[in-house]
């Protein structure tokens, strides 16, 4: 009885049709992303963004926005479905590399804080008044880290592409649909903290970094919303509409 069934990655479009939901029944469009809102900053923007959040300018900044604890306290025991515990791990020897600090938003981070903390690893914690905030966070960024063993999304991999923020994925969700390995990102296929850190050196001593973040920018444009929205029309709402009226008028 079910019309049709979207969904954002063909990760999880491949898995739904080995589970035997006919093709037919299924379609793949991306999360959308606000391009306008998430865009690269100036210069003296992010600088400006980076100064008033008390980081100091040799400081490599890796952020971190998805709630990854349980609950929606204090968050002091992980979701590991969200890699809390490979985060850590990985940052922890990025930071025996290279002077890092943490930036993290989103509610339910104890766990991830109390473990930067055993490791003496720097980091902010801001919670958000609005969606709307989050953009400004990310242009303070040097990298951006997804580490989870499974995702639907998340919004953030089009986030900080849009937001040109070099991003480093596991191998979830959207990763392998719109990153594409030191071309405009860090795709890492093992779940382990060594694969992930070594993935994040590779793309914060990339050679061509400039390059690497506005081939994000241009690859992600197909996920702006204006896009998705039509998608989402042309696909599925229209045919949708055509056919209830075909039965109707029947």
């Amino acid at each position: 009885s079910i019309y049709i069934i979207i969904t954002g990655s063909s990760l999880v479009f491949n898995r739904l049709k080995s589970w035997g939901i006919p093709e037919s029944k299924l379609i793949c469009i991306p999360i959308g992303v606000d391009t306008k809102l998430f865009n690269i900053p100036s210069a003296p923007k992010r600088e400006k963004i980076r100064k008033a959040l008390g980081f100091k300018k040799h400081e490599i900044i890796i952020g971190s926005f998805q709630k990854d604890g349980v609950g929606w306290s204090q968050g002091n025991i992980p979701k590991y479905i969200k890699g809390p515990d490979l985060l850590v791990e990985s940052l922890e020897i990025v930071s025996k590399k290279v002077p890092i600090s943490v930036l993290l938003t989103g509610p339910a981070r104890g766990y991830v804080k109390n473990e930067l903390s055993k490791r003496n690893i720097k980091y902010k914690h801001i919670f958000l008044n609005s969606y709307q905030e989050i953009a400004n966070y990310y242009n303070a960024l040097d990298l951006y880290l997804v580490s989870s063993r499974e995702e639907g999304g998340p919004k953030a991999i089009v986030e900080s592409m849009a937001s040109g923020v070099p991003l480093v994925t596991t191998n979830v969700g959207m990763a392998s649909d719109f990153v594409v390995d030191q071309v405009n990102g860090g795709l890492v296929d093992q779940f382990n903290p060594n694969s992930i850190a070594n993935k994040i050196m590779q793309i914060i001593k990339h050679p061509s970094k400039d390059q690497l973040i506005r081939r994000g920018r241009q690859d992600v444009m197909r996920a702006d919303w204006e896009v998705v929205a039509q998608k989402h029309w042309e696909k599925v709402y229209k045919p949708a509409l055509e056919e209830l009226n075909e039965n109707i008028n029947f």
